[in-house]
């Protein structure tokens, strides 16, 4: 070519690629991108999901390998300005946007009533990992030993992405119509074409995360998790703190008396996270009932408990008393202990897909496993979209297939919660064990959306259930979903305790080292009811149990529900008592009460001429009984102890918990006790600590005096 040419070449103007070119050539492009893809499915590039850069890279050696247009200056000059044309209109357009991500959708996911507990096949898991392995379609409790088939299109389940700590909302996705007008008319082959599914940087991209380490998956980066978040989104009911009563108006003070030990252990979770819990979450009696206390028991079986009654100066109030009641059962012995049968309600719905839920879970009930005695029986039932029976009533001498079993369990789904309880029943039912113990275990977040979830129809299903003599415990697991109320409504109707497990410690303390106390009861619908003397006391307040008050006819009614004890377990309750003509009586004389009768002089002279402060009354059933048993004993007020220190180690501890407990629920009562002062009472009776129990609870004091800046 001739020098001139070229220089008149250089002047031209590059022509403007029309439309149907542009087209022609991103087809050409997204086709090759999409062929290669079929040779592989792993992703390739760097951690960005677009990876404009290999699009770019087929788009040019698609092109410049052409023979008509390799090595010719025109050709470079036209492809040029269309190559970088396209590039600007594939970056405006974003079709490869971070929640939108292509890929092949899997037909054989899917979560039915006859899949549940099924493991699914290895290609199929490998699909399920690309496409977001564990989302709420498709991940599914499988057990051993069994296989798939039966099986349906996936739905992708959005309630499951609702506990996923904030992530950056991902960018709205590019109008699939738009790519589709642009390559209809090219020769694109089938796999380029594929069925979409949405995939969105949540569910299985931050289900790899673990605690105290970053997450890198499928692109996305997110920071590590705390085991609790302030605010999280758990749900609890909210109860008056318990008022003053007037010993002149209403003396007589009744309860059921309660076990559990949640919201210690909610509580412990959230401190040691940075935060205070929610005032709500803190319940003072599972507080004081968190510890073991050397409460003396009874002699023999007969008497179900003994009660130890210790009156003291109040730490907190040099102008009132406590009135403390330590209660213990009597421990029934390894010889003793009846058959159990267990059934394992487990859920398995994507909102347990967390660390601290279903992993945690599944080494809890691996710890009660090796618990049980070779002819106890354990079945598992699992819940989710559906419910399914994972195991069979199984002898817990097969341990190896009952482990199998458990460490099979894989999340996924919505939570059909109240199916699930009906198919742990009828399980229970089939394997019932007449005069032994049977018992559902249900473990789960606390978050029921599918079925008649509302607390009362729950309620109503457990009371009718618990008449056939299969009792209900509830462990709770996790933040997020954390329904606290709807747990302890299940667990109080259903005979049974409500524990929270938020470390493989808390399993090992609450279903090995207590293992009798929450399998084998020993009395059922417990409750005490304490008379005040009004010449001796003028005023009363009952520490916690605001969610177990009764009325007081309902002491004698053998049909009202109430606690159950098991096997050595200890109760503690706490009155706060302001003696008579003590100037820290908050109510004043009614100016109209009613005179007393010259009949009713002599005996209201012999009560007051007595040593008795109060009267204690506790009503019991025995497991197997409808009809109920007294204990009564009074309380005197020359067995009260003339200072702090003069109580039992054991006394004095609980009742540096039950500061604590009232402290962090901002009660009045304690305004002016500093936490250093809980801190020197609890420090001062620590006594004998085998486990570290009391020591962590110092350490807790600590951390909630610096996280209330004081």
């Amino acid at each position: 070519m001739m020098e001139n040419e070229l220089d008149k070449l250089g002047r031209m103007t590059s022509p403007q690629p029309s439309d149907a070119a542009r087209q022609r050539a991103l087809a050409a492009a997204m086709s090759a991108f999409d062929a290669e893809e079929k040779v592989s499915l792993h992703t390739k590039g760097t951690q960005e999901i677009r990876r404009q850069s290999s699009i770019l890279t087929q788009m040019w050696s698609s092109i410049m390998n052409k023979r008509l247009l390799a090595g010719s200056a025109l050709a470079t000059l036209i492809v040029l300005p269309a190559a970088g044309y396209i590039t600007i209109g594939m970056l405006h357009d974003r079709s490869f946007q971070l929640g939108e991500m292509p890929v092949l959708a899997d037909k054989d996911a899917g979560l039915e009533s006859g899949n549940v507990g099924k493991k699914p096949e290895p290609a199929t898991q490998k699909m399920e990992e690309l496409a977001g392995a564990g989302d709420a379609s498709k991940a599914v409790p499988t057990a051993a030993g069994q296989g798939r088939s039966d099986v349906q299109q996936p739905v992708v389940d959005s309630t499951q992405n609702q506990a996923v700590a904030e992530l950056p909302k991902p960018a709205p996705a590019a109008d699939a119509s738009d790519l589709t007008a642009e390559t209809e008319t090219a020769p694109v082959d089938a796999l380029s074409v594929a069925r979409p599914m949405t995939v969105q940087p949540t569910g299985a991209m931050r289900k790899k995360m673990s605690i105290g380490t970053s997450m890198e998956s499928q692109g996305v980066v997110a920071p590590s998790p705390t085991i609790l978040q302030k605010d999280a989104g758990d749900r609890f009911t909210s109860k008056e703190i318990n008022p003053v009563h007037s010993v002149a108006t209403d003396p007589v003070s009744t309860f059921s008396i309660d076990v559990d030990t949640a919201s210690y252990a909610y509580t412990r979770q959230a401190i040691m996270s940075g935060h205070l819990p929610e005032p709500d979450s803190v319940r003072v009696e599972e507080m004081i009932n968190y510890f073991p206390y050397d409460w003396k028991p009874p002699q023999s079986a007969d008497q179900a408990f003994n009660a130890n009654i210790t009156v003291m100066p109040t730490p907190w109030n040099t102008h009132t008393q406590l009135m403390h009641i330590g209660i213990k059962g009597y421990e029934i012995q390894q010889q003793e202990q009846r058959p159990a049968n267990l059934v394992f309600l487990i859920d398995v719905s994507g909102s347990m897909d967390d660390p601290n839920k279903l992993p945690l879970l599944k080494s809890a009930f691996r710890l009660l496993v090796g618990k049980l005695k070779p002819d106890d029986t354990v079945s598992i039932v699992v819940y989710a979209g559906n419910s399914g029976v994972v195991l069979e009533p199984t002898k817990a001498a097969d341990k190896s297939k009952i482990l199998a079993a458990i460490d099979n369990l894989q999340p996924g789904g919505s939570t059909a919660g109240a199916e699930g309880i009906e198919a742990a029943y009828r399980l229970a039912e089939k394997a019932f064990v007449k005069n032994g113990v049977n018992r559902i275990f249900l473990a789960t977040d606390g978050d029921f959306n599918v079925g008649p979830s509302s607390d009362e129809d729950l309620k109503k299903m457990i009371e009718a259930k618990r008449k056939t003599g299969i009792f209900l415990s509830v462990l709770g697991f996790g933040t997020g979903n954390y329904n606290d109320g709807l747990m302890q409504t299940l667990a109080q109707n259903g005979n049974g305790v409500a524990a929270y497990i938020d470390t493989l410690s808390e399993a090992q303390k609450t279903l090995v080292q207590e293992a009798t106390a929450s399998l084998f009861p020993i009395a059922k619908d417990v409750k005490i009811q304490v008379e005040f003397n009004p010449e001796k006391i003028a005023e009363y307040r009952l520490i916690g149990y605001e969610t177990r008050a009764l009325k007081r006819e309902d002491f004698n009614n053998d049909k009202i529900d109430a606690g159950e004890i098991g096997s050595g377990h200890r109760v503690t309750a706490i009155y706060e008592v302001t003696p008579k003509g003590s100037p820290a009586v908050l109510n004043d004389d009614l100016r109209y009460a009613e005179k007393k009768q010259d009949s009713t002089l002599a005996t209201d002279v012999k009560v007051a001429a007595s040593d008795e402060l109060a009267f204690v009354k506790i009503r019991y059933k025995k497991p197997d009984e409808d009809k109920s048993n007294l204990i009564t004993m009074p309380v005197r007020a020359g067995e009260a102890k003339a200072g702090v220190d003069d109580a039992a180690g054991d006394v004095r501890f609980s009742v540096a918990v039950a500061a604590f407990g009232q402290k962090l629920k901002g009660e009045n009562q304690l305004s002016d006790y500093s936490w250093d002062s809980i801190l020197k009472l609890g420090t001062d009776s620590r006594g004998m600590d085998p486990f570290g129990y009391r020591a962590e609870f110092l350490k807790l004091v600590e951390l909630s005096k610096s996280l209330k800046g004081e």
